[in-house]
Order: structure tokens, then C-alpha cells, then sequence
């Protein structure tokens, strides 16, 4: 698995604490130089059977720039190839172009069908627009996933419930749902913490998509992820599997199954560092027996699918029951866990909860 990492958007919207900024043709054009001098130093990394360009919006980039970075890398023949997108940053020659190049599965940034929501939201598009760009990429795509966000300032259910009937009408393979989360160092958090921000109860417009979604054909496979049979993220599934994975741009994560080493995430940083030969990789964690084993146990219970007992027993030599028996006990008789055919797995209600119940997997 490879993960590049493009942090440039047009413009910052106003949730966003991901690692991204606005910036200009110089700065991206360097940025790019470095990416690629980064990605030759570490020659030796195996060919990746999923690729995944994310952000930011990666889509700002030029395909010629796209072109540079892909002709570095080694890609199976069969691999999954994302690039997350935002509507009002490709027109239909970009998309014939990026499948052209070989991305084969679009992630699309749309977040809402509600115009006055996207401008809440800061978003550079409105839902006219993202409806083109859907029809325009099922031209070239046969795999595409949305965004939809729920539990928005102003959102109300039937907004939510509009969103969710569009999206569904859209003939697309995959839709992933993120509730609002406010974090500090954004705009959100400075009108949170002043009082300036009113957020609505999320839990009916929760409930409503995760009931919907499945009848429409979009299986829940993960807790946030849905998709209809065979489309779902091989890329996203490998991270809760525990696979390792290789992260390259400034802010990108790397994982070997024992350490997990992060990017610097400051762009200007990451490029010096690079001109001068010097690693922009730190250390952040040396991941202990116990951290493995919890890491095993919380990501694989985000799935549909859950834990396998059997592939515990191999993985850290002892049986699961005998470290978290107290702990599955608890939730079997909450009907938080089920247990059925060497799994265990969240109950539809779990998932509501799944935090709570992650943090008793803490050892």
C-alpha cells in the first residue's frame, strides 16, 4: 500500500484540520520536485497493489505533475488507484487524463447536495456542480465514491435525507459518511469556543443513513464506509487490517508492522529538508505487544466482518479470550458485540458506540 500525500486546496474550508494550505504554482511545482526526490530515495519500496492520492485536494495538481509522480512509483497491473477530488477542480479533459494516466477509482469531496450548507462549509462548489462532475466522471470511471457529512450547523434531517436520495440516485459504487468534528485550529473551533457555533442533534440523521444506505444497495462494510458488492477500498480495508503501508509528501505516515514513522508536515520544512539530503521522516511510535494487539482489536472492529479469534491466536500467540474476555463478556451481553463463526463484530448499535467500546480494548 502507498500513500502520497498532496497538501495544497484552493481553498481551506472551514472544518478542515487536515495537514493542507492554499498556495501557488511555485511552491507546488517545488513541492513536487521534492515528493519525487523522496520517493527515489526509498528505491527499494515493493510494488503496491493500492495507491492512494489524498489531501488536500490532489486533483490541483497538473497531469503532467500527476504523470511525474506515478512514473516513480511501482504499481501492480491489477492495483486500485485513487485520487480524491473536488468538484470545481476537474473538468472532463482533467478526468480523461487521469484515467488515462491509470487512476481507476475517484474519491469526490461532496460533502452535501445543499447549496447553503456547502457555503457553511466553506466549500468552493455547490451541488449543481458536483452533480456535473459525477455524470462527467462516470464517463471515464466505473468506480466512484462521494463524501456526505452529516450533523452540520443549520443541517436538518430532511436536508440530510435530500442529500442521501441524491446520492443514491447517482448510479455511483461507494459512499462514505463522516459526522461533523470540531477541532481546535480550525475556523468551526474558533466560533465553537466562542459560543458562535450551533450544532444539531446528529443522532436521527445517523440513524437515517445507516438504514437507508444498505436498502439502496450500498452494503455497510466499515463504520463509516459503504459500498455495493466488490466496490469496496481496498486501500481504506488494508489500514484496518493492519497492513503495512508506505507514505510519501509532507504530513504522510509510514507503517512496517512494528514502527510507525510520520512526515514532517510543515511544506516549506519538508522541501528544504529534501534539497539538503537530509530525512523528513521521525519516529512516532515503536508499537509494543500490547499497542499491537489493541491496534488489531479496535481497527478490525470498525469493519462489518470484526475480529477473527483464529487470526489473534496466530498473530500474538495466545487466545483473545484469555486478554479481552472480561471485556467481550460486557459487551456480548450489552448486544454491543456478537459473536458468531470464530468473529467478532459490533451489533449495528455498537458501531453508534464504537469509541466507548475501543477504549476498554485499551490494555
Amino acid at each position: 500500500m502507498i500513500y502520497i500525500h498532496i497538501p495544497f486546496c484552493v481553498r481551506k474550508c472551514n472544518y478542515c484540520a487536515f495537514n493542507s494550505k492554499v498556495s501557488n504554482e511555485e511552491e507546488i511545482s517545488a513541492y513536487v520536485d521534492a515528493l519525487i526526490s523522496e520517493i527515489k530515495f526509498h528505491s527499494l519500496t515493493p510494488s503496491s497493489s493500492s495507491l492512494y492520492f489524498g489531501g488536500g485536494t490532489p486533483s490541483i495538481l497538473k497531469i503532467s505533475q500527476l504523470e511525474k509522480i506515478l512514473s516513480c512509483l511501482k504499481i501492480d497491473s491489477a492495483a486500485e488507484i485513487t485520487i480524491e477530488t473536488n468538484p470545481g477542480t476537474v473538468d472532463e479533459n482533467y478526468l480523461k487524463n487521469l484515467r488515462e494516466l491509470g487512476f481507476n477509482r475517484l474519491s469526490l469531496g461532496v460533502q452535501s447536495f445543499n447549496d447553503e450548507l456547502l457555503k457553511i462549509l466553506g466549500r468552493i462548489h455547490d451541488s449543481k456542480t458536483a452533480l456535473e462532475t459525477i455524470q462527467t466522471a462516470k464517463k471515464f470511471f466505473k468506480n466512484i465514491s462521494i463524501d456526505l457529512m452529516y450533523g452540520l450547523p443549520r443541517q436538518k434531517l430532511s436536508d440530510v435525507q435530500k442529500s442521501v436520495e441524491i446520492a443514491v440516485a447517482q448510479d455511483i459504487q461507494h459512499i462514505s459518511i463522516y459526522g461533523l468534528e470540531i477541532e481546535d485550529d480550525t475556523n468551526f473551533g474558533k466560533l465553537y469556543a466562542t459560543g458562535k457555533l450551533i450544532l444539531p442533534d446528529d443522532e436521527e440523521m445517523y440513524d437515517y443513513i445507516v438504514e437507508t444506505l444498505p436498502r439502496a444497495g450500498f452494503e455497510r462494510y466499515e463504520i463509516s464506509n459503504f459500498a455495493k458488492k466488490n466496490f469496496e477500498s481496498r486501500h481504506n480495508l488494508g489500514y484496518w487490517t493492519g497492513a503495512k503501508y508506505f507514505g510519501f509528501g509532507a504530513g504522510a505516515h509510514s507503517y512496517d508492522g512494528k514502527i510507525r514513522i510520520s512526515n514532517i508536515r510543515d511544506v516549506a520544512t519538508y522541501i528544504k529538508k529534501i534539497r539538503a539530503g537530509e530525512s523528513v521522516s521521525i519516529v512516532e511510535e515503536i508499537i509494543s505487544p500490547n499497542a499491537a494487539m489493541e491496534e488489531f482489536c479496535f481497527l478490525g472492529l470498525r469493519t462489518a466482518k470484526g475480529l477473527s479469534v483464529e487470526t489473534f491466536s496466530k498473530k500474538f500467540g495466545t487466545d483473545i479470550f484469555e486478554i479481552y474476555g472480561a471485556v467481550i463478556e460486557k459487551y456480548l451481553k450489552l448486544e454491543l458485540l456478537n459473536f458468531s463463526d470464530g468473529q467478532i463484530f459490533l451489533t449495528p448499535r455498537g458501531m453508534k458506540l464504537g469509541n466507548i467500546i475501543f477504549a476498554d480494548f485499551l490494555l
